[in-house]
């Protein structure tokens, strides 16, 4: 089997993560005595500037945990949505859908304090130590990637003409940032910056000062300028200008917090998830779903198999998954109801959205998922269908792509890329150390082209309630102090009964699809080196579909589709097509973008390995 990289191994502390520079800051930490939890912190933070495209403060962030010798939870950095975020408001507002940008979209923010709890409960490391990396490359600047100025140049008119305050960070004398040259944010280092000194004042102890931050952060200057930025008009995806509805009462509100993982056992293996308010249990489901023999690894049979699956586990979610409903996980997971749902799978590509009916109930899909479903929604790749025309996502769009009316308001915007290289997407990061402590952390949100840049923090708010339906009665309906449900969805996996592996990628509705598929390979040793060869599980030919409702605006789907990477054998896309797919071949390094790390209880010996697909994601470690 053909790898790009071996796969590291050693033992002190490995770290993988979606840049090198957020991989090398966690490193630093752990070689400073920091454990991984410290690491974690110090790199989310270090995303928030070299990626951001793809995350910032204002974001969300799900966490995974195994502290050694202790339990695995769950911390939720899932802001909920506004006490004044009702159907009703939106409604009045003439709109169908959240908008996909501006500050309707936004959420409470709660990467921020995730993170800050993250440190005060299992780091060791004050506030300063961790922000200084970040501080640092937002100061001095750093490299971009060729991303970050991609992006800036499909929103180059909606900065100059709407949100100037974005323009100020990322068009700097009217140029987008480009590779080799500094990009610097020094409104955000004079933010953290503050931030160190104000906490300062709570006194010497640790803890106190990181509890002064998450107060700043709720009441204080930060909380102040997010308000502020939200009661301030913006242009949408809407093509209108809208205020959002979070309110300081709503900041002061809500913390992050610690839940148990939803859980599986298959094989020996225990995999850990966030809740159904993320779309981390169609991981599970997808597993359930497997019969006790699974076809040959990587042929047709297989990548069918795991494809139909996949279909029944996103209509469940569709159906089935949200903050706002009680979600019958149990019976979505039992070996009754999956016995049922494994015998819907035929020779023959579906091309239906087909929820069950766990423990009998019937199951309610939204008025906008059954229009997709009906293919009364035409497929737009790119995401640039006429104003009025029901649009669907394009494929392996992840997170919103970035486009002409209607999904970017400004006429005469550049066209995005036919491979959707303008996308936003994600990050994610894992790291273990050398006591075994376990760390898995998908941060998006907050992306530059979410949201105006607040212009005395240097960041803009989220978007994640373009997640939620403005329709009442449903598991993810828009609903005052409940989450909207989130794709992000890192994961942890045991085996008996012990953490060996934190994994995890970006890439929106994808995620558990591309997880599923290496999570398989490590698992099966299947046509990958000998053992648990994390990089060769991650460089094998990987895929997904988009046979269901896309979670970010404008929430299409294009039936039947299975998109694959050009290395794939053409006899099995051939066999595929054969089956009723409908197949399209991507490029050769185009789908997945995973990292992981993972540790031998045995022998102690750790591992890691990253995502070589657009040439940033890296592991290091020794």
């Amino acid at each position: 089997m053909f790898t790009t990289r071996p796969t590291l191994q050693g033992t002190f502390g490995m770290v993988s993560s979606t840049h090198w520079l957020a991989s090398q800051s966690a490193m630093a930490v752990l070689e400073d005595g920091g454990n991984a939890y410290d690491a974690a912190v110090a790199a989310g933070f270090v995303l928030h500037v070299v990626e951001p495209h793809l995350n910032g403060p204002a974001g969300e962030v799900p966490i995974i945990l195994a502290p050694a010798g202790g339990e695995v939870r769950v911390l939720c950095g899932q802001g909920v949505a506004p006490a004044g975020a009702t159907v009703a408001h939106y409604r009045g507002l003439g709109l169908d859908l959240v908008p996909g940008t501006g500050p309707l979209a936004a959420a409470v923010p709660g990467a921020f304090d995730a993170w800050m709890l993250l440190l005060r409960d299992h780091g060791t490391k004050s506030l300063a130590d961790v922000l200084k990396y970040a501080i640092g490359y937002a100061e001095d600047g750093h490299a971009p990637v060729e991303r970050v100025g991609e992006t800036v140049e499909t929103v180059r008119a909606l900065f100059e003409t709407e949100w100037t305050s974005s323009a100020e960070v990322y068009l700097p004398g009217g140029r987008s940032p480009r590779p080799g040259e500094p990009l610097r944010n020094p409104a955000l280092a004079a933010t953290w910056q503050r931030l160190i000194r104000e906490a300062s004042r709570a006194g010497g102890d640790r803890v106190a000062q990181i509890e002064a931050a998450r107060r700043i952060w709720r009441t204080g200057f930060i909380a102040e300028a997010l308000v502020g930025q939200a009661r301030r008009p913006a242009m949408d995806t809407s093509g209108e200008r809208h205020a959002g509805t979070l309110t300081a009462a709503d900041l002061a509100s809500w913390s992050a917090s610690y839940e148990a993982p939803a859980t599986y056992d298959w094989q020996g293996w225990t995999l850990c998830k966030a809740g159904p308010w993320s779309q981390g249990p169609v991981l599970l489901q997808q597993l359930a779903l497997l019969p006790p023999e699974l076809p040959r690894y990587g042929s047709a049979a297989y990548v069918h198999l795991l494809v139909e699956g996949c279909k029944l586990a996103m209509a469940d979610r569709e159906a089935w998954y949200g903050d706002a409903a009680d979600v019958p996980l149990g019976d979505l997971l039992s070996e009754e109801y999956n016995a049922g749902r494994r015998a819907l799978i035929g020779e023959k590509a579906s091309y239906e959205l087909r929820p069950g009916s766990p423990g009998g109930r019937t199951p309610r899909l939204s008025g906008h998922a059954r229009v997709a479903a009906a293919g009364e929604a035409r497929f737009d790749p790119l995401g640039v269908a006429g104003a009025g025309e029901p649009t669907v996502a394009g494929a392996g769009a992840g997170e919103p792509t970035v486009a002409k009316s209607p999904l970017s308001p400004v006429p005469g915007e550049p066209d995005v890329s036919a491979d959707g290289g303008t996308r936003g997407d994600t990050c994610h990061l894992d790291i273990v150390d050398r006591w075994g402590n376990m760390i898995a952390a998908t941060p998006s949100g907050g992306w530059l082209q979410s949201n105006p840049v607040v212009p005395e923090l240097g960041f803009p708010l989220g978007t994640r309630l373009q997640m939620a339906w403005l329709e009442e009665g449903l598991p993810n309906s828009l609903t005052p102090g409940r989450r909207p449900r989130t794709t992000l969805t890192p994961s942890l996996a045991l085996r008996n009964g012990v953490p060996v592996m934190a994994f995890g990628t970006p890439g929106g509705d994808q995620q558990d699809q591309w997880q599923l598929h290496f999570f398989l390979a490590v698992a099966l040793r299947a046509e990958v080196r000998g053992g648990l060869d994390l990089q060769g599980a991650i460089d094998a030919p990987n895929w997904h579909n988009d046979s269901f409702p896309g979670s970010f605006y404008p929430r299409g789907m294009r039936p039947g589709s299975v998109t694959v990477e050009s290395r794939t054998d053409p006899a099995v896309v051939e066999e595929l097509r054969r089956r009723g797919h409908d197949v399209l071949v991507g490029g050769a390094w185009s789908e997945g973008r995973l990292c992981a790390v993972a540790r031998d209880p045995e022998t102690g010996v750790l591992s890691a390995a990253a995502n070589p697909r657009g040439m940033q994601g890296y592991a290091v470690g020794r």
